[in-house]
């Protein structure tokens, strides 16, 4: 079972508290790291494998991104996602990766979405924003504007690399969050995959990412001591953004906080002096601002 994923070297600890969750809960599994600035020195653990920008740069849509989003991290980082995707698969072979974003953490088992893989060519997990034209319609037209699906996870086996192709021409085509053009980064072109690729899938277990944008239709509750996604699907994997850790620390996603303060366990390993609050603000004040307005905007219907 291959992951992948990609970070900035000031964001190792997460791919590192990443590893280790998936290890407790499967060890026999390879995390495939890369980093588009600087490796760190070296790998915690043996399924973590290091890769350096580099080994991206090669003729062909990975090099034209690199060039066009060089000086912008976070553009870099996404439009990279089907290109890292399709390296791994054809260059090393493997019938079937799984990109991961870094700030995901796992607590059961995820052997049945390789399952799924194997009778599927693209897996693809759905936001759940609110749906109702009756309670928070903004929250149901978010749908639209920032997509019906969430880049923070991907799956593709070697039968999709045409579509893999097409994700990253479109990532070099315009990465950007553009409400009159329709554009949400790499993410809003998902809404398509389904359509494109006729054997991509959608994850119907609902305990897989989940997050602050889910908390209204993905219901949490407690029974014998464990919490159920809407009283049927354990929890998978929690997609511990911003907003979601400002949730659960707020007390408006409580049911989650144990798994958080695993997380933060996690973190702390391998970042000793860090701090809860940090992890739900930008540390650049200007990202923080430009995420504050985003939010508003999708909260407002703007």
């Amino acid at each position: 079972m291959h992951f992948c994923t990609i970070s900035t070297h000031d964001h190792a600890y997460k791919v590192f508290a990443l590893c280790e969750s998936l290890r407790l809960v499967n060890p026999a599994f390879t995390l495939h790291a890369l980093f588009v600035d600087k490796l760190p020195d070296s790998s915690p653990f043996a399924q973590l494998k290091l890769y350096p920008l580099e080994a991206l740069n090669e003729a062909g849509l990975g090099a034209d991104i690199i060039e066009k989003y060089t000086s912008t991290s976070d553009k870099l980082r996404w439009s990279l996602k089907p290109v890292f995707l399709k390296k791994l698969l054809v260059s090393q072979s493997l019938y079937a990766v799984i990109y991961l974003d870094n700030d995901l953490c796992f607590f059961e088992d995820y052997t049945f979405l390789f399952e799924l893989l194997n009778t599927h060519t693209f897996l693809l997990t759905p936001h759940h924003y609110e749906r109702s034209p009756y309670h928070q319609q903004n929250m149901l037209e978010a749908n639209f504007r920032v997509g019906l699906y969430n880049a923070g996870f991907v799956g593709a086996n070697k039968e999709a690399i045409q579509t893999l192709d097409w994700w990253a021409s479109c990532c070099l085509y315009r990465c950007e969050k553009n409400a009159l053009r329709g554009t949400f980064d790499d993410q809003k072109y998902l809404d398509l995959i389904p359509i494109i690729d006729e054997k991509a899938h959608i994850v119907r277990h609902l305990g897989c990412n989940l997050a602050e944008w889910n908390e209204a239709v993905l219901s949490r509750t407690m029974r014998e001591g464990k919490v159920f996604i809407n009283d049927v699907f354990p929890v998978v994997f929690i997609h511990f953004n911003q907003t979601t850790i400002r949730a659960i620390i707020q007390g408006r996603d409580a049911l989650l906080k144990p798994y958080f303060e695993n997380y933060v366990q996690f973190l702390k390993k391998y970042k000793p002096a860090l701090q809860e609050e940090n992890l739900y603000h930008s540390p650049a004040l200007i990202d923080y601002i430009k995420y504050s307005i985003w939010r508003v905007a999708t909260r407002f219907g703007f």
